[in-house]
């Protein structure tokens, strides 16, 4: 029978969260992977990973709004309100490079967030809201469509973090080569 989240210990509670974790790293990695091959990454035993998560759908399932809560609070603590826009942009992308392998485990396959209630997606406002302070400060092209330039910036960012995961890229390096990207392909034209 699965733990019920009400009643979790501490050690269970990170075990769980050790799990989660686990999951959207292996699955950002390889979609195919097995409930043992995430049990293994977890460095728990399967009966453990049973014991938490009954199936394979409710553990990619939980995983999922689990690293959709990661990425709300990675975009909360990059602060995207304050300062100019492109110090905020710079902190969105690093923040978003910081969890990566959930970044791709969400969004590289569209299939793991179709069965998300829309009350529980990914909130995408406050970047839509950045991209569109960046146009009215000059530093974003405004004859960008935000939705467009909000597309491009998640293309560079999903790529990037795949590339890190593959070893084509250092890790250090990915947050600065997204941002130069980024910058140079929608700073309006002089």
């Amino acid at each position: 029978m699965p733990v019920s989240t009400k009643q979790l210990s501490g050690v269970q509670a990170r075990t769980r969260a050790a799990i989660l974790a686990a999951t959207a790293s292996a699955l950002a990695a390889n979609r195919t992977a097995t409930m043992p091959e995430i049990a293994a990454e977890a460095g728990v035993g399967r009966t453990t990973l049973h014991r938490y998560f009954a199936d394979r759908e409710t553990l990619i399932y939980e995983a999922t709004l689990d690293s959709i809560r990661v990425l709300m609070e990675a975009v909360d603590e990059a602060a995207t309100d304050d300062g100019p826009a492109l110090d905020a942009m710079r902190r969105f992308i690093t923040a978003a490079v910081s969890i990566g392998e959930r970044l791709v485990f969400l969004f590289g396959d569209p299939a793991v967030l179709r069965d998300i209630p829309p009350a529980q997606s990914p909130n995408e406002e406050s970047v839509i809201n950045l991209i569109a302070r960046g146009q009215h400060e000059g530093v974003f092209d405004p004859d960008l469509n935000p939705t467009w330039i909000r597309h491009a910036l998640y293309g560079l960012i999903l790529r990037g973090n795949e590339q890190a995961m593959a070893g084509a890229l250092p890790r250090h390096t990915v947050a600065p080569l997204i941002s130069r990207t980024f910058e140079r392909g929608i700073c309006p034209a002089p």
